[in-house]
């Protein structure tokens, strides 16, 4: 396994011609004039004239696109606003200000966008941008879908502090998730991955629906959240993020790049927080989330020749610690001193349960790219390298582990006959070394076990883009890879986009997606109860399909569109694990799909101006999730059968204040029974619908601003979050059914400072 890490970054330093970005790049700054005052556009379309090769203006109005070879007109169009076409020569920076195209009655004033679907990309793809970003504390990535309709984040128990994902209708280990378009945050960082991204890190985040392309691994059953984050060549000189609420949490970040010459340039990106009040609102002797502290690093440079060569490369360090468990646990003793030793245990009433989860995480990436004369073809190498150990105690429960993984992608892309036929070829290898050690209870080590792994999986990949401009886009691919466990690992996979009109767009995805079940690392917040953790010896990988269909219309009304979106997918798993929590309330069970189990998920979503500043999303979804357990097939437990979000936010002229509102309505779900516990511990079988509102108001500045909200104003908390918290060293003992807020009302407050680049 060394060996094929030390050849693989040699490699890496051999063949740096990569990453695919055009010799010829063009970059620029989209205003608007209003009330005779230069305001920037965010979210702007940009594209070359006759193709579907385009972009959108980020945060600060500012766009990089990429010219080849015949492309010389470039159309610049907001809603609200007359279209411009520029015609491009020799130009490397160009400044665009749009004129109104209608009256001030309906006038836009030019609205940093929030999130929106480009009309040029054949995937689903929501765009998060910077200004979506801000419309809620967003102190990491888990806390920045708040007013998003596609993504669900919730806490998987109610001692560790761990969040998933939910997209369509399952869990986010079925989404891929990655950072720049690399593969990250697998296996031990599953868990607590999303909180390892701060969200004054990020420039943007894409969520792409149903299956991927090849390009990126046969991963992704459900889709993608890749994470842009902020650049040496495009991001603030000087940034700093300073928040906290009023339970005692503290967010600080501070940011700067540095332009070394017209070639280098490198950015240092720094974050620590810190959440040191105990709180126990539902007044169950635990603590509502564990005591926490987390050192965050990220330098990355970037190189560009200007000829044809650009790399960027870095590395990441994170620390964290977190101390969870019942309120008088003191995580400054050894753990033998809250429970006793084995010669002289401490009367079981005097025991005191804790939880710490130590975590040490480091990364590197490297990305290479070189485009040959003719501008149409490139060869790119993205390579990631990532270590991760976790030592964890719950309780008496004893978890370590550490994972290496290695990621690296070569790819090829060219044209056949014309720009209209693209193809992309290439090569890739992922590789993971798990070494993990569990103890049921310390005290006794010899009732312990071992788990090591070693996944060695190459693999190549062929995909070919046809493009019929302003009508049709297709992209089928197909990969195969060899993985040393499983075998040979075949994933087809095809995307389109038909343009019905110009304001109708049809989109259809199709395509097969594997994965590897990492149980213990996957799922060791289940280790915070005293259910046994049994395991098939047999477990396969997981396997599915995954199809859909979405459409999109837009719609002129009153001189502002109407964006509607509807949408479904399906997926369905030839193999899956499953973690049966049902068939006895003394045990979790994990084994191979022996039945059907599928997602049905439909959606239907609109997004219009209602007012001049303000804008309003409404949203509804129906998830239809189903496994085969051992008692036959029955709903997935805590997921909700349906969802609503209803979002407004509100911005005055010149932006001087903006006021967000956002509701969730959750439908209701079913629980993992309990009736074979006593009946003080037991649960009732479903839960019902429930409502959760988030608001914030935002002042702004001249280079800085200040913000205040409040996390669910209702201060809706499930009820009994945890079984027998009184008695943690019980036999029934229970954190993991969970299927809503476990944290009240909170308050927060923070402040922006930032001296942007000219």
């Amino acid at each position: 396994m060394n060996r094929i890490i030390i050849v693989f970054l040699l490699l890496i330093y051999v063949v740096s011609p990569s990453f695919s970005q055009a010799s010829k790049e063009v970059t620029g700054l989209v205003k608007a004039n209003e009330k005779d005052k230069l305001i920037s556009l965010v979210g702007a379309n940009v594209y070359w004239a006759n193709t579907q090769e385009g972009t959108v203006t980020d945060f600060n109005g500012k766009f990089a696109i990429q010219q080849k070879e015949g492309n010389s007109l470039l159309v610049v169009s907001y809603i609200g606003y007359q279209p411009d076409t520029i015609k491009i020569e020799n130009n490397k920076f160009i400044e665009v200000v749009l004129k109104s195209d209608e009256l001030d009655e309906v006038l836009v004033a030019g609205k940093k966008a929030g999130s929106h679907m480009s009309r040029l990309d054949p995937m689903t793809k929501v765009n998060i941008t910077g200004a979506e970003l801000c419309k809620a504390a967003c102190c990491n990535l888990s806390e920045s879908f708040e007013t998003n309709a596609s993504v669900d984040v919730a806490y998987s128990d109610a001692a560790t502090g761990a969040k998933q994902i939910q997209l369509l209708g399952l869990s986010g280990n079925y989404v891929q998730m990655m950072t720049e378009n690399i593969p990250n945050f697998r296996g031990l960082a599953t868990l607590y991955g999303l909180n390892y991204i701060p969200g004054a890190w990020m420039s943007s985040i894409q969520i792409s629906k149903g299956t991927s392309t090849v390009i990126n691994g046969y991963e992704a059953l459900t889709g993608q959240i890749n994470v842009d984050y902020k650049k040496p060549e495009n991001s603030e000189k000087f940034f700093v993020n300073v928040m906290g609420n009023h339970t005692g949490r503290w967010e600080n970040n501070i940011n700067g790049s540095i332009h070394l010459n017209d070639k280098w340039s490198t950015a240092i990106l720094a974050h620590y927080s810190q959440d040191q009040n105990e709180t126990d609102g539902n007044d169950d002797g635990f603590r509502d989330e564990p005591l926490l502290k987390q050192l965050n690093l990220m330098n990355r440079w970037s190189y560009n020749n200007h000829n044809g060569f650009t790399t960027q490369f870095g590395f990441k360090i994170l620390d964290e610690n977190r101390l969870g468990g019942q309120m008088g646990f003191d995580g400054s003793k050894p753990k033998d001193q809250n429970l006793g030793t084995i010669d002289n245990p401490t009367d079981k009433e005097d025991q005191i349960y804790g939880i710490n989860i130590d975590t040490h995480r480091y990364e590197g990436f490297f990305k290479a790219g070189y485009v040959f004369d003719d501008d149409y073809t490139s060869l790119a190498l993205v390579a990631n390298y990532a270590y991760h150990e976790q030592n964890s105690f719950y309780g008496k429960k004893v978890y370590d582990a550490t994972q290496n993984s290695l990621y690296a992608n070569l790819i090829f892309q060219s044209y056949l006959g014309n720009e209209n036929n693209k193809y992309s070829a290439g090569v890739s290898l992922q590789t993971d070394e798990f070494d993990e050690s569990l103890m049921t209870n310390f005290l006794m080590p010899e009732n312990g076990q071992l788990l090591k792994r070693d996944e060695v999986v190459p693999g190549a990949f062929f995909q070919y883009t046809y493009n019929l401009p302003e009508k049709l886009t297709i992209i089928t691919g197909l990969r195969v890879d060899h993985h040393n466990m499983y075998g040979t690992l075949v994933t087809p996979r095809i995307h389109a986009k038909y343009n019905i009109s110009k304001n109708t767009i049809l989109r259809a995805s199709a395509g097969k997606g594997y994965r590897t079940p990492n149980v213990l690392a996957e799922n060791s917040y289940l280790l915070a109860s005293s259910r046994d953790i049994i395991i098939a010896d047999d477990l396969d990988q997981e396997e599915a399909w995954n199809y859909g269909a979405n459409i999109t219309q837009y719609i002129n009304v009153a001189g502002r569109e109407l964006t509607l979106n509807a949408e479904y997918y399906r997926t369905d798993f030839q193999n899956q694990l499953v973690v049966d929590a049902d068939h006895s309330v003394d045990a979790v069970y994990f084994y191979n799909l022996d039945g059907k189990s599928y997602a049905n998920n439909f959606q239907i979503e609109g997004k219009y101006e209602l007012l001049r500043g303000l804008d309003m999303v409404a949203a509804w979804r129906f998830n239809d999730v189903k496994t085969t357990y051992k008692g036959g097939l029955d709903e997935r437990p805590l997921i909700s059968r349906s969802k609503g979000l209803l979002n407004f936010s509100y911005s005055t002229p010149l932006k001087k204040w903006q006021f967000d509102f956002t509701t969730q309505f959750n439908g209701k779900g079913r629980v993992p029974s309990t009736s074979d516990n006593p009946i003080e511990y037991q649960r009732p079988a479903s839960f019902d619908a429930y409502q959760v509102v988030n608001t914030q108001v935002t002042k702004y500045f001249r280079k800085w601003n200040v913000y205040a909200g409040v996390e669910n104003l209702g201060n809706f908390k499930q009820d009994n979050p945890i079984i027998a918290g009184k008695e943690p060293f019980g036999k029934y003992f229970d954190s993991s059914l969970i299927w809503g807020p476990i944290m009240g009302r909170r308050y927060y407050f923070g402040l922006r400072f930032s001296i942007d680049r000219e």
